[in-house]
């Protein structure tokens, strides 16, 4: 089992024939994800890596079973993109560009909802299913099938964390990257009760970041779950009121806080990691494996 995605999710790319969306279009389909479609206005009836490529969605979902979508297109256009994804009824949105306005970050997750759709990002690197599927920019060596779900903010912290924990024989099930910017799809529970009811999942690893309190009010539902939860927060170091790279990591008013989300969590019932190389053995613990 996995959550979201699986082996079986069909996968449009949305800007496939731009660089950067052809360049992890590659990286995708040799980690086995199911590419069926990409759209790129004014470029239907082209191909990229054998891909069909149409002009609009709506096409494309005509002729495909489609799943899931990868957005790949610039910040001004990201809105429309996102609107015309979830239009056609498309379940998975994935939003991998940055600088997406907030108003408009705003618009889309909240159409996402009436729509009952699910959206990753806006500012994400995107999700993997161990061994079955990616989406998004991940490196493909670091993931591999195993016990230990993984929910995160921050994109390099997460390659770091779950390349740590492939070393040390701890595969994943899924690994999610909600996104850094202020307004995103998915909160940290909404992944966390995804994987307290997946079988495959026996542990989750929680990457979070100074700013907002999103943590805060995970380990308020952490304190429910029958599954350890080991957890990082970046940006013990950072400044208050400095941002630390993403749009969503600030501290504000006393708010957010390093100390204050580690407390919380700890308080809930997870093991807190000082540094990202301590996560595996804190997993392994976790489990019950020496």
């Amino acid at each position: 089992m996995a959550i979201i995605i699986d082996e079986n999710t069909n996968v449009l790319v949305m800007g496939i024939t731009g660089r950067q969306a052809s360049f992890h279009t590659r990286q995708m389909l040799a980690y086995g994800t199911k590419i069926v479609a990409g759209v790129t206005p004014g470029k239907g009836g082209a191909e990229v890596e054998g891909i069909p490529v149409y002009n609009t969605v709506r096409e494309a979902c005509e002729k495909h079973r489609i799943d899931a979508s990868v957005i790949f297109v610039p910040a001004p256009a990201t809105k429309d993109a996102a609107f015309e994804n979830l239009e056609a009824g498309i379940p998975v949105v994935v939003i991998v560009t940055e600088g997406v306005p907030v108003y408009d970050e705003i618009q889309i997750v909240a159409y996402a909802k009436r729509k009952g759709a699910i959206v990753l990002g806006p500012n994400t690197f995107g999700i993997v299913s161990g061994g079955k599927c990616k989406i998004g920019i991940p490196p493909n060596q670091y993931f591999v099938e195993g016990p230990v779900g993984v929910v995160a903010r921050s994109g390099t912290l997460t390659y770091e964390i779950t390349g740590n924990l492939t070393a040390n024989g701890l595969g994943q099930s899924t690994v999610v990257g909600m996104g850094g910017d202020r307004a995103v799809g998915l909160t940290f529970i909404d992944v966390l009760k995804m994987f307290e009811k997946d079988p495959q999942t026996k542990a989750v690893v929680l990457i979070g970041e100074i700013g907002g309190n999103n943590e805060e009010i995970a380990a308020e539902y952490i304190k429910e779950m029958t599954k350890p939860v080991v957890a990082f927060i970046a940006g013990k170091s950072a400044p208050p009121g400095k941002r630390m790279g993403h749009a969503g990591a600030i501290i504000e008013r006393g708010k957010g806080t390093y100390q204050g989300k580690v407390k919380a969590l700890t308080e809930a019932g997870a093991r807190v990691a000082e540094l990202p190389f301590d996560v595996p053995a804190l997993v392994k613990e976790a489990l019950g494996i020496k």
